[in-house]
């Protein structure tokens, strides 16, 4: 299902059909630095991620994180998407694309689509996001998406600095 449609891009549901994109989004060296191993080791781990993750957002909030297409083929090149986090105090903005496609203004292009859904069809105003200190590439796309740094949070027991996340709030 069709959920936001840009000038280049269509942002859709996830489905367990997906589930090779997934395995290969979830597993490549970027995601697994900057955002962590979710244990997708097989297609099966796939489909249980989309089903257990963006499915039963979609169910339970009324939105997730979506499959980012190109529009022109409808190559699946990432996910953005709002997500809901019991620690969070705000909805946060999620996004990941293959490394093949960023530099070319995808990311921009859907995290903007993304807010401007939350806040003008769902009415969710503020959006928050958060990422880690040396993810230098996630935080200038988050200032040109207009969030702004608000301070840095820890959602780890651990008193490990790896744990230490920026906050950013729209």
């Amino acid at each position: 299902m069709t959920v936001i449609e840009t000038e280049r891009l269509i942002l859709s549901h996830l489905t367990p059909e997906c589930d090779a994109f997934i395995f290969e989004l979830l597993n490549n060296p970027t995601w697994l630095e900057f955002i962590g191993d979710r244990g997708i080791k097989n297609l099966e781990d796939a489909r249980n991620y989309i089903l257990n993750g963006p499915q039963l957002s979609y169910e339970t909030n009324g939105f997730g994180l979506y499959l980012v297409k190109l529009k022109t083929d409808e190559t699946p090149i990432g996910l953005c998407g709002l997500i809901h986090r019991d620690y969070l105090e705000y909805v946060d903005i999620g996004y990941a694309l293959l490394p093949e496609y960023t530099g070319k203004g995808y990311a921009f292009e859907a995290g903007k689509a993304t807010l401007d859904y939350a806040k003008n069809v769902l009415k969710i105003h503020p959006v928050a996001a958060i990422t880690t200190e040396d993810n230098s590439h996630s935080i200038a796309l988050l200032k040109k998406l207009g969030l702004k740094f608000d301070k840095k949070v820890r959602f780890s027991p651990n008193d490990n600095e790896k744990d230490e996340l920026l906050l950013f709030i729209n």
